[in-house]
């Protein structure tokens, strides 16, 4: 099975308002950046939306490990947070509706196809690769204009 790096991060321009996600893939000596954006939605849809598009890409079954700086992404699966959700009929620990369900399916939908660990960085700090997501994810978001 092969084994992919991935970084992703998200940004957005308001909360909610227009937002950019932006990943790196990296396997062996190749790299590809992705980037896109949404002209009216929240910083953590856009956290999601990078890791999801990153794991679309993906062309077979692999090995990935995904670097966010993302408490809401990284800890779902660090935490178990998922599975309780699903076990409660996507409801939360306040017994509520689970926010951006659309996009956790989705994730979770991919995440059958590979094997994905979670691995959180500190947000804009000295990563580099964390860095050229989050420029990336907010050159996407001055595209819209």
């Amino acid at each position: 099975m092969k084994e992919v790096i991935v970084y992703t991060d998200g940004a957005c321009s308001g909360n909610p308002g227009p937002g950019g996600w932006g990943a790196v893939l990296m396997f062996g000596d190749k790299r590809k950046d992705i980037s896109g954006a949404e002209t009216l939605t929240t910083n953590n849809r856009m956290e999601l939306t990078a890791a999801i598009e990153a794991l679309k890409r993906l062309k077979e079954p692999c090995k990935v490990k995904l670097h966010s700086d993302s408490a809401y992404l990284v800890n779902c699966f660090q935490q178990g947070w998922m599975k309780g959700w699903i076990r409660n009929g996507w409801r939360n620990s306040q017994n509520k509706p689970v926010e951006n369900r659309d996009l956790w399916e989705k994730l979770a939908e991919l995440m059958n196809m590979h094997q994905v660990e979670y691995i959180k960085v500190k947000g804009h700090s000295d990563n580099e690769l964390n860095n050229h997501c989050d420029l990336m994810a907010r050159e996407a978001i001055a595209r819209l204009s």
